[in-house]
């Protein structure tokens, strides 16, 4: 008898249960509906025609899973469900879990093929060879799905994002491929003299305007449309690229970074927003889990401060500083040389 513990592996295999679980659980409309009040098994089954015995079970996981209460035969909803898993709150993920089931999911049972021949899985899954954007751009239903889900992941770690910096001495902020604003609203809202643009496809506009309105700071919060690689970029002394340059080859992220860097003044930057790998890969679990999502969508991955710090300053970048977070996404601020660059670089 080995004297090794399973657990890890045990863990493994059924982590993934507990994904689909909550997946299933928000497709089916569970926690919009016990949002207005406990109900029983039998008494949801009929609202949301589902078999009663069947959804009793994915109603105990979700209550095993911290995500519901089973209070005698009723369920109500846990605070953390109310808060992230209801379309209707303002700090909802229901579109990244949508996403991640419709999408993703189904993108994941694939990995073995994407490691094998290093390239996304679009067309194996869904069979188009259309593009993770232009998948989800393709009518306002997907758009606003995609969006909500960018939004909602975006947001949990954009206000510490703009702190893990003083961002104070820049006037003008261009978020490139901004979607929904959540970067620019957080860093308006942090700094009351800067002026912000969220520049994404035209599509995007009407989407992004329902939460730009939304702040505080709406006065000075814009939109413009275009396509970074393709369209002038808008003028800006800081430039931010939010999970932006995991998703491209590096022959077009040398593209897109010389674009910026010519665009900026003396003593502009430019602030990535990635989650950053240990310098020798070794973690953190969920950059090298992210990475692998970049190979099964993407022409992207993943990258360490090292791997950043070559590519800007392969585009002119003067100094290059990496800071990690604690959250979701890490942050790496670039300067082009000019009288107010004033960091060294680390």
């Amino acid at each position: 008898m080995t004297s090794q513990d399973p657990a890890i592996v045990l863990d493994l295999i059924e982590a993934f249960r507990r994904s689909k679980t909550m997946f299933t659980a928000v497709s089916l409309g569970v926690f919009e509906q016990l949002a207005r009040g406990r109900m029983s098994a039998s008494e949801l089954a009929l609202v949301l025609k589902c078999n009663a015995d069947a959804l009793g079970r994915l109603l105990d996981g979700c209550a095993g899973l911290g995500l519901l209460r089973r209070e005698g035969e009723q369920y109500a909803i846990t605070d953390v469900a109310q808060t992230y898993l209801v379309s209707s709150s303002p700090d909802t993920l229901a579109g990244y879990v949508t996403y991640s089931d419709r999408s993703l999911f189904k993108l994941w049972s694939n990995l073995e093929d994407a490691v094998r021949e290093g390239t996304n899985r679009w067309e194996q899954t869904f069979g188009s060879r259309e593009s993770l954007f232009a998948h989800f751009f393709q009518n306002d239903g997907s758009t606003r799905n995609f969006l909500s889900g960018m939004h909602g992941f975006g947001q949990i770690a954009s206000s510490q994002i703009v702190e893990t910096f003083d961002l104070s001495e820049f006037q003008r902020m261009a978020d490139l491929g901004g979607a929904t604003g959540h970067l620019c609203i957080a860093a308006c809202e942090r700094y009351p003299h800067l002026q912000a643009t969220v520049f994404d496809l035209p599509q995007v506009e009407r989407f992004a305007n329902e939460h730009l309105q939304r702040s505080s700071a709406r006065e000075r919060l814009h939109f413009k449309a275009g396509d970074f690689f393709k369209d002038d970029l808008p003028a800006a002394d800081l430039y931010t690229l939010g999970r932006i340059v995991h998703d491209w080859d590096e022959v077009k992220i040398d593209r897109l970074l010389a674009k910026v860097y010519a665009s900026l003044p003396p003593g502009g930057a430019v602030l990535i927003v990635e989650a950053l790998l240990e310098d020798d890969h070794s973690g953190p679990v969920y950059a090298l889990m992210q990475s692998l999502n970049m190979l099964i969508c993407t022409d992207g991955k993943e990258r360490s401060c090292p791997e950043y710090r070559a590519l800007l300053q392969r585009a002119g970048f003067e100094t290059v500083d990496c800071r990690t977070t604690g959250v979701l996404v890490d942050a790496v601020l670039a300067r082009k040389a000019g009288a107010n660059a004033t960091q060294s670089a680390t």
